[in-house]
């Protein structure tokens, strides 16, 4: 965390024939969180890792865990994970059946809980779930593959989110995933979002180390005003 902004690594962005020097290095870097995107094809147009890939990630490092399922009827593989307490566990608010159920059943059952909207999903669900869940969040690109470009209508949606929690008086983090990066970064924190989602265009490029590139973001952080 560097002046109140998590920071979540991407996983499906990593150099997997590097990935345990990567690992170290985010650690290193005293990273918050590893964020497993799974991915089942249906629900986004890809395939990620399964329950075997993050169980040996889960034993190779420290680092705190963030699962964000898309996946059509997530409640089919709740018990698939090994999924610390204090881990979050993000389920899209489109792939729930019963969502409400399904935010109650991982607050007791699993750990903290999440809600994840695609760009052109309204937040006008959430009033009536908010007071159930610890994060929020709004994707700023199309869910599934990495390197889109941002959609930056979401901007507005997360200013609608964070006046949606000040007015209820609540305390949930309000995280972006999708092209965050060091131009993007400083719209995204103004408009209220408080994690962010590291993957391609931020903190795992081909032109910089992960080092160099959480300096350049903490840079970009203290600029904003």
């Amino acid at each position: 965390m560097y002046k109140g902004i998590t920071f979540s690594a991407s996983l499906m962005c990593i150099d997997w024939i590097n990935v345990g020097d990567q690992l170290n290095e985010l650690e290193e870097n005293k990273i918050d969180y590893i964020h497993y995107d799974i991915i089942d094809g249906n629900f986004a147009p890809d395939f990620t890792m399964g329950s075997s890939i993050v169980d040996l990630i889960q034993k190779t490092t420290s680092i705190k865990s963030d699962f964000h399922l898309m996946v059509d009827e997530p409640s089919r593989v709740f018990n698939a994970f090994n999924v610390p307490k204090d881990s979050f566990f993000t389920i899209h608010q489109e792939a729930c059946r019963n969502l409400y159920r399904d935010i109650i059943w991982i607050k007791q059952n699993i750990s903290k809980v999440g809600i994840a909207l695609s760009p052109a999903t309204s937040i006008e669900t959430l009033e009536y779930v908010v007071e159930e869940i610890d994060c929020v969040t709004l994707m700023t690109v199309s869910p599934g593959y990495m390197g889109q470009k941002l959609v930056t209508q979401v901007l507005k949606k997360i200013e609608q989110v964070k006046k949606l929690k000040e007015n209820y008086n609540l305390d949930f983090k309000i995280s972006v995933d999708g092209n965050v990066n060091l131009e993007n970064i400083p719209n995204m924190v103004k408009a209220g979002a408080d994690t962010l989602v590291l993957g391609s265009s931020g903190l795992f490029r081909k032109d910089r180390s992960i080092t160099k590139s959480v300096e350049m973001i903490k840079e970009c952080i203290y600029k904003i005003n």
